[in-house]
């Protein structure tokens, strides 16, 4: 599990720590639904902000629940879990950006994929799930094609960045992918007057998660020889 956002469950109550629940363990299951079983590794805490968003919208009735099977994350008890197009999106935009991340590690000779083999089947993987995240992405209508190229770009704008680089610029084409998911969810919502100040939300949002993990990430980096925007830019 990974992401910036994380429930406190002393603070928000039962009925809060179910809708939770409900919107994580739905994007689990819209995961499997659209890539298979190994792509539940997909699900974080960050993508299930997608499906929340277009249920507070919606209204829990119309963006979708159901009743899920035993799971032995949930102690084998059967929950309520969101389902519909906020979900679909949320499983979308977690496959491509897990890929990104898959595809970093691989670069970076990250641990087990500085093995060739292990590095093969990853890239494999994630080819599998770009695909399928473009799917499952067009069957909501929304084009991953803008994640893609947000994620495509990264590298060159990492190559250009030296010391006194803003590090805005480094985190450029984050916000723009961020930014991108979280107004799509008024358009699924049906409240397209949404979708502008959601927009800024997520441009935000998609800052705030690059520089977090940046900072977490810095001393890592610097024993690895990993770039690392706070390094590169000083």
């Amino acid at each position: 599990m990974f992401g910036m956002v994380r429930p406190c469950t002393h603070r928000l109550g039962e009925r809060l720590t179910a809708q939770w629940m409900a919107h994580l363990c739905g994007l689990c299951l819209a995961l499997r639904g659209q890539a298979g079983q190994f792509a539940r590794v997909a699900t974080n805490y960050d993508g299930l902000v997608i499906s929340v968003l277009t249920e507070a919208q919606a209204g829990a009735e119309r963006a979708g629940r159901r009743r899920a099977g035993p799971c032995a994350l949930r102690g084998m008890r059967r929950a309520s879990v969101a389902e519909g197009d906020g979900a679909r999106l949320a499983a979308a935009v977690s496959l491509i950006l897990a890929s990104a991340k898959t595809r970093d590690h691989v670069t970076d000779l990250d641990g087990l994929l500085a093995h060739r083999p292990v590095a093969a089947a990853a890239r494999r993987i994630a080819g599998v799930w770009d695909k399928e995240g473009a799917r499952a992405g067009a069957g909501v209508g929304f084009d991953t094609a803008l994640l893609v190229g947000a994620v495509d770009r990264q590298p060159e704008v990492e190559a250009l960045a030296g010391p006194g680089t803003p590090l805005l610029a480094v985190t450029e084409p984050t916000e723009t992918a961020t930014a991108a998911a979280f107004a799509h969810t008024a358009h699924l919502a049906e409240i397209p007057g949404n979708a502008a100040p959601l927009a800024e939300a997520g441009r935000l949002f998609g800052r705030l998660a690059h520089l977090l993990d940046a900072v977490e990430d810095q001393e890592k980096d610097a024993a690895s020889g990993a770039w690392n925007p706070l390094t590169a830019t000083g």
